[in-house]
């Protein structure tokens, strides 16, 4: 990589309710797309205080992480992001200015791309996967 190259990574939660429904967010600002909790780091961050921040942000609350089941690459974005399994501490949700809904989501009605990152965390071994989108 050049000096000026833009490179990013970020980490993200598959939460689930008792039903295992994934929880989404719905994003306020871009295209406005459901997604994964989660985003990126800070400099000097690891992956797990940036989950641990993210979550807070966004959720209101702390999460406590389980493991981490992949690292997926997204050309669209130049990105590595880290898919963590992670539990809610608190059953109260209170979003942050940056969304505008949440959900519980049945993972085959999500997109390809979510359905495999999510499919892959909830199917977890053992071996994190990597895979490039």
């Amino acid at each position: 990589m050049a000096f000026d190259d833009t490179f990013r990574l970020s980490s993200h939660a598959v939460i689930t309710n008792d039903k295992n429904n994934v929880l989404l967010l719905k994003a306020d600002y871009g295209n406005k797309h459901w997604g994964l909790p989660g985003g990126a780091l800070e400099p000097g961050e690891t992956i797990h205080q940036a989950l641990i921040r993210e979550c807070l942000e966004e959720l209101g609350q702390l999460v406590a992480i389980d493991y981490l089941s992949g690292v997926y690459f997204h050309s669209a974005y130049n990105s590595q992001a880290f898919i963590f399994r992670a539990r809610l501490t608190s059953p109260n949700i209170i979003l942050s200015p940056e969304h505008s809904e949440y959900g519980f989501f049945v993972p085959d009605s999500l997109h390809a791309v979510q359905q495999r990152r999510i499919s892959e965390c909830l199917d977890f071994n053992g071996k994190v996967v990597s895979a490039a989108f």
